[in-house]
């Protein structure tokens, strides 16, 4: 097993006017463990994180990372930087919206898939041609593969985790008072006339809220702890990271409040503006979610972004399966739980289903 970083060029694909690059980590397996329909999956982290998500062996209670635990058993695993994330190329995030950021992941993808069945990525490996192709993406990831899917129709397989096709919305401990996410209308971008926004009222109820106390500040409970971590299972020392790790989220659209905050090497401190401000509105990813027809797995954790989950399903119309795995003791941050192999494994589960479908598909006589 080895992992190759590239950075690639996308800017054609961007339409940016500027340079553009996608940065990626490529995991490969050892060649003798790939199943005779080798399977190649693109992973794209969440808004506040980077590649790092899949190819770091996160802290908490489990170990591993999750892009070396699919390559020990045969995958090859595509860990993505978004445009405006990690090591990609930064852009004004205002103007990084779903056209943008899924078109230059699409060329990236496309170029990895390019090298390996050339034979080119790396000498000794051999062609990957005709691969399953299993798209994973967590919470804003999971937007962007719905994206992506719905429009290019580039996977044999989707897994969206911790994103809801129909509204997603940050969970808090039951009692306290709820996160307000501003609902603006897809791919506004975020200069010239203000953007309209559907629960205005609501939202700057919230901010004059949480304006009172310093959420980072350790006072009180951190709102996003508990949705986003499965504190329970954490040690002291553990419980200090996950603050830290949460400290980003109140600072990542102001540039200038961003000195001295820490970024883990799993975290980013900007992301696709214009993407992250709209995705948590009700409705945003309908029309690609509906176009969808492959095989989908709505995967989270028990604390987790999705309202309604029986209902689910409803968001993909054309899919000819949509499976649904709730896992125990787990926040919407998956990586981080003590059950996050539990996890792997079902997303490992659901990536045999899809390329048997598409086996069905190609030869349906047999």
């Amino acid at each position: 097993m080895r992992a190759i970083d590239m950075k690639i060029d996308v800017t054609a694909a961007a339409e940016l006017g500027q340079d553009a690059h996608v940065a990626v980590t490529i995991t490969l397996p050892d060649p003798s463990t790939m199943p005779s329909a080798p399977i190649v999956c693109f992973a794209k982290p969440g808004g506040g994180y980077s590649r790092g998500y899949y190819t770091v062996d996160l802290p908490g209670p489990a170990r591993g990372a999750q892009a070396d635990w699919h390559a020990q058993r045969g995958w090859i695993f595509v860990s993505v930087d978004h445009l405006g994330v990690g090591d990609s190329s930064i852009h004004d995030a205002a103007i990084l919206d779903y056209t943008t950021t899924a078109a230059a992941n699409m060329a990236a993808e496309a170029e990895v898939l390019r090298l390996l069945a050339e034979g080119a990525l790396v000498e000794g490996f051999p062609k990957i041609v005709d691969p399953v192709k299993i798209g994973i993406g967590q919470s804003m990831g999971g937007c962007l593969t719905i994206i992506q899917q719905g429009r290019y129709h580039c996977y044999d397989g989707v897994a969206v985790l911790g994103y809801s096709a129909v509204h997603t919305h940050p969970p808090v401990r039951p009692g306290t008072e709820p996160i307000v996410a501003p609902w603006l209308p897809r791919d506004t971008l975020l200069h010239g006339a203000v953007p309209v926004v559907v629960n205005a009222g609501a939202v700057e109820n919230f901010k004059s809220k949480m304006a009172m106390r310093d959420p980072t500040s350790g006072t009180a409970e951190h709102p996003m702890l508990w949705g986003f971590h499965f504190a329970d299972d954490y040690d002291a020392e553990m419980k200090e990271m996950a603050l830290i790790d949460l400290a980003r989220f109140f600072h990542i659209h102001d540039p200038a409040k961003q000195v001295g905050v820490v970024c883990q090497p799993w975290g980013s401190l900007t992301t696709p503006g214009a993407v992250a401000q709209s995705c948590l509105t009700p409705g945003a990813v309908a029309p690609e979610a509906a176009a969808i027809t492959v095989p989908v797995l709505v995967g989270m954790g028990e604390r987790d972004t999705t309202a309604d989950v029986p209902g689910e399903p409803r968001a993909y119309r054309s899919a000819p399966s949509v499976d649904i795995f709730v896992c125990p003791r787990m926040s919407h941050m998956h990586n981080f739980a003590a059950t996050r192999g539990l996890f792997w494994e079902r997303i490992a589960r659901f990536a045999d289903w899809a390329a048997c479908y598409r086996a069905s598909r190609q030869n349906p006589c047999q």
